[in-house]
């Protein structure tokens, strides 16, 4: 135990994001705001703050995604989101990680020329 290296930050929260990935409830969510830099170009969120409701308790919480950029490029702040929360610390949670992701990047529109646009 002595000679164990001791957890970064960094590597505390990426171990928080994968539990949660896996082990997480999922339920529904809403980004109410994903400030980015402001001298950012391709405005890549920062800060993803959201909320959810669970058991009649709205949670509002934030989640710091500078280390996720590639996985939040072109959100969708207008639609709804998926969250994974901790069961028993339902305001331990997330909308991304590196395996799994809650948000909603594009949405899809058939391409009218596409012969199986519409069929199901």
């Amino acid at each position: 135990m002595l000679t164990r290296k001791k957890s970064t930050p960094e590597e505390l929260e990426r171990d928080r994001r994968d539990l949660l990935a896996t082990m997480g409830r999922i339920t529904d969510g809403t980004i109410t705001d994903a400030p980015s830099a402001p001298d950012d170009p391709t405005h890549t969120p920062r800060l993803l703050i959201y909320d959810y409701r669970i058991a009649g308790v709205t949670y509002e919480c934030a989640q710091d995604v500078t280390s996720l950029a590639d996985h939040v490029r072109d959100i969708r702040t207008d639609l709804p989101i998926q969250v994974r929360y901790d069961l028993h610390n339902p305001a331990n949670s997330i909308v991304v990680s590196e395996s799994w992701s809650g948000l909603r990047l594009t949405t899809h529109h058939p391409h009218p020329t596409d012969p199986h646009a519409g069929t199901p």
